[in-house]
């Protein structure tokens, strides 16, 4: 295994994910009086799970906003966000969740928190291929089947996913009340509950690599529809391949590259390109996939 290519892959993809978070969450006032940004910015969506509202958050969570646009039966917005779905997964598949996704990157860094034993091979476990069926599960009832038609008395529907489960969004509730004492003095049992889920997806993620992203992520659920069509993509060398099996034991989805080079559940962050020492699996769009760069020297 190329040790020396492989951490310095992991040294680039950290960077990248760093600054989409800062990015993404660059109202720093927000920050600093506990109030949510509502400038034109707000208006777009991200292409990662970044909450609304997060107190920085200079865009929109595509989720969130597929279950406002859901509930409330306007067009124009249904049109937009549906659109803005397509075409990132169309393009790139799940590349957001391994590269640009804030969320997916804290998880990320939890699991780099050293202990004793890991989860690593979880795909062996009786049972969780269906559990990882889940998001596909938690995407139709809690974002589009519940907003649609859970509505109140006046026709609205609520983002029942962003209200009942979504971690992420409990996390930028705890950043807007750390700044609004107002809002400390009303967080209810329901905010308690989130911080439950919260505090589970946090420990889960110190022995399991991304257990929200695997198995409750309605927005990877989404992408990872278009991973084996997308124009972004994986494809194997067959010919430099020698089945040897490097790229699932280095892979922490513990996906068979060799077989499934675009899996649903591949999240893109080319762990397993960096770490083959044949140069077997290239990656690109599709019509100009490059070949991955050659490693076997330091293999």
């Amino acid at each position: 295994m190329a040790s020396g290519s492989f951490r310095a892959h992991d040294r680039r993809r950290n960077l990248v994910q760093l600054f989409t978070s800062i990015i993404s969450n660059a109202y720093v006032k927000g920050f600093l009086e506990g109030k949510i940004y509502q400038g034109d910015s707000k208006a777009f969506c991200v292409p990662g799970l970044n909450c609304y509202a997060c107190p920085g958050a200079l865009g929109s969570c595509p989720i969130g906003s597929l279950q406002a646009v859901l509930g409330s039966r306007d067009t124009y917005f249904s049109w937009y966000v549906g659109g803005f779905l397509v075409a990132v997964g169309a393009g790139f598949g799940r590349f957001a969740c391994g590269w640009l996704c804030p969320f997916g990157w804290l998880q990320d860094l939890l699991h780099k928190i050293k202990l004793p034993r890991r989860i690593k091979r979880l795909r062996r476990l009786p049972g969780e291929r269906y559990l990882s069926l889940a998001r596909y599960l938690v995407l139709v009832l809690f974002v589009i089947l519940l907003p649609m038609f859970a509505v109140d008395f006046i026709g609205q529907g609520s983002p029942w996913f962003c209200t009942w489960v979504c971690p992420s969004g409990t996390l930028s509730g705890l950043l807007l009340l750390a700044g609004n004492e107002g809002l400390r003095s009303v967080a209810g049992w329901l905010f308690a509950w989130k911080n439950l889920l919260l505090a589970i997806t946090v420990v889960a993620s110190l022995v399991i690599y991304r257990p929200f992203c695997r198995y409750i992520c309605p927005l990877g659920a989404i992408y990872g529809l278009f991973n084996p069509i997308a124009l972004y993509r994986f494809e194997i060398d067959h010919e430099a391949c020698t089945l040897c099996g490097i790229c699932q034991r280095v892979c922490k989805l513990d996906i068979p590259v060799f077989e499934k080079p675009n899996s649903s559940a591949c999240i893109r962050c080319g762990d397993c390109i960096a770490s083959c020492p044949h140069s077997a699996i290239k990656s690109g769009f599709r019509g100009v996939v490059r070949k991955s760069p050659s490693v076997s020297g330091n293999a």
